[in-house]
């Protein structure tokens, strides 16, 4: 079969062996998968490692085989893979065993994929395979920042520094599905456009005073995935009492905040990674009862993969971006 890995110090399309099946395992035939930013720093991670290692952690596809064990599904049926292993039930934090796919396990850059039939979930019938494929990680990083830890409501007021990235254009759509002011910022104008059009209420420059330009605005919630760059601006404008979610670091990992005023402030902070697959499927019928759809940006072909990673590289997208097989 076609697939993209990671082996010894490059990234290549290459030929492997079709993946067995276990008596408990689905086989998926890919339609297309979803390029994420974790894919851009398996390498480093990796370092040197000569076993070829099948990247990507999202995709859509029809199964193509079952195991004798396996009764939830049958061969022909349309499927999206859930890029978290080991978490099955909502809990504050995953369990020791969660992995992603992707590493350290063969991903869904590859023909065919074969996981437990425990990590896999119905396709909803009215999102496009293009739409599918790039679904599961950014949706359920969204879906369980917002609501299961930054737990927004109705009328409350939410920022996110950053308009494009694929979990914040989910945000947008959930938070205003329930009835919540939603602020974006963005250096990019035409970016800062895209999200007023997908329900955005207010979109700033980046670069200009956060403090200034929301004086009239109670921020209730801030979800921050950038890191160092935006944290204490993040923190500056969050109201006295306010919750804070971050689940990102784009930018460098530490942070340095003042300890007393935050205390003083009386600030909530909590981090957040993916989700379970209880939270999966709960996400799959909010989704589905107001007919969100993912943000597409671009779709590339499996020759031009290359390209889908280059794209990624210069953060010009908006919305996720998808690889067809």
């Amino acid at each position: 079969m076609q697939a993209f890995v990671h082996q010894g110090t490059e990234l290549q399309r290459t030929k492997l062996n079709e993946p067995g099946l276990k008596t408990n395992e689905v086989k998926v035939a890919i339609k297309v998968a979803g390029l994420n930013h974790r894919d851009l720093h398996i390498p480093e991670r990796r370092g040197h490692d000569p076993e070829p290692l099948v990247l990507g952690s999202d995709g859509a596809g029809i199964i193509e085989a079952v195991g004798a064990d396996v009764h939830s599904f049958a061969p022909g049926d349309e499927v999206i893979i859930n890029p978290g292993l080991g978490w099955l039930h909502q809990s504050e934090a995953p369990p020791v065993s969660f992995e992603i796919v992707g590493m350290p396990y063969n991903g869904t850059f590859a023909q065919k994929y074969v996981v437990n039939e425990q990590y896999v979930e119905k396709k909803p019938s009215y999102l496009s395979w293009e739409e599918a494929g790039v679904l599961a990680l950014s949706a359920l990083t969204g879906y369980r920042a917002l609501f299961t830890k930054g737990k927004v409501a109705a009328k409350e007021t939410l920022f996110l520094p950053g308009a494009g990235s694929g979990v914040n254009t989910y945000i947008i759509q959930f938070a205003k599905a329930i009835g919540a002011r939603v602020i974006v910022a963005s250096r990019s104008d035409v970016k800062r456009q895209k999200a007023l059009e997908l329900g955005a209420d207010l979109a700033i420059d980046t670069n200009q005073n956060w403090e200034r330009e929301l004086e009239n605005e109670t921020i209730d919630l801030v979800i921050d995935s950038v890191g160092r760059a935006t944290f204490n601006r993040s923190l500056a404008i969050l109201k006295k009492g306010g919750r804070m979610v971050t689940f990102g670091a784009t930018t460098e990992d530490e942070v340095t905040i003042n300890i007393r005023e935050f205390f003083y402030g009386q600030y909530q902070l909590f981090g957040s990674t993916m989700g379970s697959k209880q939270e999966l499927q709960h996400m799959l019928q909010f989704m589905e009862q107001y007919q969100i759809r993912p943000v597409v940006d671009q779709i590339f072909e499996y020759k031009n993969i290359e390209e889908a990673f280059h794209y990624l590289k210069e953060g010009k997208q908006f919305g996720k971006i998808g690889i067809r097989f």
